[in-house]
């Protein structure tokens, strides 16, 4: 009997592991759902002003529209999509016509067109209040002279632009420029797989379990002499 113990220990435990990493699993999709429907809830809602101290939680993808004037001033973020390839973001400082100056994430433009003059003076536009999070261990340091960024980290671009720590997601803009897609925020991009792994880790949670008790089924057979 005691040579069972090893082997049933053994099972449980592994067991017990995957079963928390699928219940672990089980959470993220919670979550992950809970974070798509707050973006689809209020990313077609009727634009508003853009508050005066908007907050990072309460307004992250509120609809928001203004009026000003769009300068040359930009940041250029590298990024990568699936429809467009790769390029750059550009994140722009807008003087509003009531003298505040605010960040607009314009979209999109290829590698070649990084440098490339573009749309400013008077515009109106709507998007949505966004506070990107886009830094971890693996994200390199910005290349702040080259112009090239990796990550869009608000507080850290408003002071490089000069500008108050808001970032608009252009959605619209009037008057247009064609030279940049507008990339605005949507849940299309965002990948929600918690699914497939909860299937994967109870199946081999289950796995596991009957490959234990097949394996202490044969143990406690008596050996033929």
């Amino acid at each position: 009997m005691s040579r069972l113990i090893l082997p049933l220990v053994f099972g449980i435990v592994g067991t017990a592991i995957l079963v928390s990493l699928g219940t672990w699993q089980v959470r993220r999709l919670a979550e992950k759902e809970a974070y798509l429907a707050a973006i689809e809830a209020r990313i077609g809602d009727a634009p508003v002003s853009v508050p005066m101290t908007p907050d990072a939680t309460a307004d992250r993808f509120l609809a928001v529209t203004t009026t000003g004037t769009m300068t040359d001033d930009e940041l250029h973020v590298l990024v990568s999509t699936k429809t467009l390839g790769a390029g750059y973001r550009i994140i722009a400082a807008f003087e509003t016509e009531e003298g505040r100056r605010v960040m607009i994430d314009r979209g999109f433009v290829a590698l070649e067109d990084k440098d490339a003059p573009r749309q400013t003076g008077a515009m109106r536009l709507s998007g949505n209040l966004h506070w990107p999070e886009e830094i971890d261990s693996f994200t390199p340091d910005n290349d702040v002279a080259g112009n090239i960024w990796f990550s869009r980290d608000v507080p850290t671009m408003a002071t490089a632009l000069g500008t108050e720590p808001i970032l608009i997601i252009a959605r619209q803009s009037s008057p247009s420029d064609p030279r940049v897609t507008p990339l605005p925020v949507d849940t299309s991009g965002i990948p929600n797989d918690h699914l497939e792994y909860i299937v994967t880790w109870y199946g081999l949670a289950i796995v596991w379990a009957l490959m234990t008790l097949y394996y202490l089924l044969r143990m406690r057979k008596p050996k033929k002499a």
